[in-house]
């Protein structure tokens, strides 16, 4: 019992080293964290429970990469509040207070040959994953990825090696094809392409017109919530949406649904509410003694 009491007291105790950090655009962040018993257990579609330091906020975050052997987990976020900002400031090196996981449902790959996987903006992180295990079981990955700008462009060549067809599409026709992603899926359903699946994950209003369009053509579609979740276990209620007018919790019975079942406007309603508390949140916590420069 005392030897068991030790070894919990160890593990709350434990720091999470950061053992490498890039920044993929000027808002966008990849961060690698020794977490050997998360990345043990890592599937795609998962996230983990982090704080930056001992006073802050617990965050959710979904796991980009894992590798076992080495213990360490990839995650890649976007500054857009006080965590985050706090996070973005942390080097090599430097320790992460908490960083629990893996937690949620892994997203289904069993049984797919087919997938068209469409994902926009950061969501191209939560993406990835789910592509490299896709490809890695030999399933056909048509990926297509969606940013409003070049310089917001990010995992491009991660995505190119682990998908049979990669279209990559900017508002502004900065880099790639100019259009929506929906542009592009809607070629490929015109040219005849099958999918036992589509997966689409990134900002909500894509996911609504993404979804909207595969229900014509009559083709399942899977989307990713992680957007609305807030503190990760569903108590909040910031994660709450109506599926086929069911109340239901993103952290905790998902975060992927039917896209078909989703009330997605009553959803981008309820996370616009954030917005201004979170950029206010943001600017108060920029204070004379922060590290102003990131790697």
């Amino acid at each position: 019992m005392g030897a068991a009491r030790g070894r919990l007291r160890r593990e709350r105790q434990q720091m999470y080293k950061i053992t490498y950090k890039k920044s993929l655009n000027s808002d966008v962040t990849l961060m690698r964290v020794h977490a050997p018993s998360v990345a043990a257990k890592a599937q795609p579609g998962q996230f983990v429970i982090l704080r930056a330091d001992q006073n802050g906020e617990r965050i959710p975050l979904t796991i980009a990469d894992y590798d076992p052997r080495s213990g360490d987990v990839t995650v890649i976020f976007q500054t857009v509040g006080e965590t985050t900002y706090k996070l973005s400031l942390k080097n090599e090196g430097d320790d992460i207070q908490d960083f629990a996981g893996p937690l949620g449902n892994p997203t289904h790959t069993e049984g797919l040959s087919r997938v068209a996987i469409v994902a926009g903006g950061v969501g191209c992180a939560i993406a990835l994953p789910v592509a490299k295990k896709l490809h890695a079981q030999g399933a056909q990955v048509h990926a297509i990825a969606g940013f409003r700008s070049k310089d917001l462009v990010i995992l491009q060549d991660e995505f190119k090696a682990n998908s049979s067809e990669f279209i990559l599409m900017t508002d502004d026709g900065s880099a790639g094809e100019k259009g929506m992603v929906t542009d592009a899926l809607k070629r490929l359903l015109d040219e005849g392409q099958t999918y036992d699946e589509v997966l689409t994950i990134g900002p909500l209003i894509m996911m609504k017109f993404v979804c909207g369009l595969t229900r014509g053509y009559g083709v399942r579609t899977v989307a990713s919530m992680n957007p609305i979740m807030i503190d990760g276990t569903g108590m909040c209620g910031g994660c709450r949406l109506t599926v086929d007018g069911k109340t239901r919790f993103a952290c905790v019975e998902g975060p992927e649904f039917d896209g078909h079942k989703i009330d997605f406007d009553e959803a981008i309603m309820r996370a616009g509410s954030y917005r201004e508390f979170e950029t206010k949140r943001r600017e108060s916590c920029k204070l004379p003694g922060w590290r102003q420069t990131k790697a």
